[in-house]
């Protein structure tokens, strides 16, 4: 018979000196497995007398018991040395600051915050956003909207010509949102309620002004359009989105070729201080154009003026956004500048809405 005490010595030392889980395995083989040397020695029991079993068979069963408990526990010791290791290995600095989520760090432009704002408002009042193309035909850029061939308004807007196509005919980048108003009137039968978002283009370039920049325009076309609904209209508007109680506007004559009588309006404000506040103090900011739709633009889309009749208005879009935020620089806008972003940018989820606040 082997020396029993020397086998149980050498399968503890490797036993011992198994590292990983595939080393105790193999140790576990050699040991216990079908042809291991402590089984090849229990199934040589049989062959034994009597006696001779009653005396070795308890050593060896001992034996094996003895072995196997020893591999359970270096398997358990295994383990807890592998979750130790993984756990320095993932260990987290607690004391360093939570990364923000990534919904959160983006931002909505201020640009896209504020037409969400002047649709929440507008669309409150009864109003669908009506949109268009971006490159025109001369016709619904200026015929349509009353500026004749020739005519000495068209000089107001330097603008940006396509090189002619065949036909001899030189589209424009659209220099107002207008445009939208002569397709809506030309596929919609009144009435008619609309706003008009988007971006427009004429050369121009300083702290206040871009080659393109964002125009919103309306348009209400019925037969019991008047001037006080306008001034309603407007007054609502600008209330609801300077987030103010009250506010006095003035409407003064000018001069527009598609509007009739055509108005500017000027709103009250305060620029006594570092910020300009709507609602009080003694000055006056002019921030749109408005007026009655003239009659020859009604008759250019097929409507009756002795039956209809309608106003329409327009502002810039990011000046009204540089005025309610503070921003000093339109060329900002455009900048790309991530810190820009991060300063005056609006956060995924706070969506404006008239119950909740249009820039809570």
């Amino acid at each position: 018979m082997t020396d029993l005490q020397g086998l149980e010595a050498r399968f503890d030392a490797a036993i011992a000196g198994a590292g990983d889980e595939a080393a105790l395995e193999a140790v576990r083989l050699a040991a216990l497995g079908k042809k291991g040397e402590i089984s090849e020695l229990l199934k040589g029991l049989g062959r034994m007398t009597p006696d001779e079993r009653r005396e070795v068979g308890p050593k060896l069963n001992g034996l094996r018991d003895r072995v196997s408990e020893a591999l359970s526990h270096r398997r358990e010791a295994l383990t807890e040395a592998a979750i130790t290791q993984r756990l320095e290995a993932e260990r987290l600095d607690v004391t360093l600051p939570v990364r923000p989520n990534p919904a959160a760090r983006g931002r909505i432009h201020p640009i896209s915050q504020v037409i969400d704002e002047i649709t929440a408002i507008f669309a409150d009042m009864g109003f669908s956003v009506a949109e268009g193309p971006d490159i025109e035909t001369d016709r619904y850029n200026f015929t349509a909207l009353n500026f004749p061939e020739g005519h000495p308004a068209r000089e107001m807007h330097d603008t940006f010509f396509l090189p002619s196509n065949a036909a001899g005919e030189r589209k424009v980048l659209r220099t107002h949102t207008s445009p939208v108003q002569i397709r809506t009137m030309e596929a919609q039968k009144p009435p008619i309620r609309i706003v008009i978002p988007g971006k427009t283009y004429r050369q121009d370039s300083d702290a206040t002004h871009t080659p393109m920049f964002h125009q919103v325009e309306g348009l209400v076309i019925d037969k019991t359009a008047t001037v006080a609904n306008m001034k309603w209209v407007l007054t609502e508007f600008c209330k609801a989105f300077f987030e103010v109680s009250n506010v006095n506007m003035r409407f003064r004559p000018s001069f527009f070729p598609f509007t009739e009588p055509s108005m500017e309006v000027d709103i009250q404000c305060d620029r006594s201080g570092a910020e300009v506040r709507f609602g009080e103090g003694t000055d006056w900011m002019e921030i749109l154009g408005c007026g009655m739709v003239h009659p020859n633009v009604l008759r250019g889309v097929g409507l009756d003026p002795d039956e209809y009749q309608g106003f329409a208005w327009g502002m810039g879009i990011d000046r009204i956004a540089m005025l309610k935020y503070g921003m000093p620089d339109l060329r900002d806008f455009f900048e790309a500048d991530l810190r820009w972003i991060e300063h005056y940018g609006f956060r995924p989820l706070d969506m404006p809405t008239l119950f909740g606040g249009l820039s809570s």
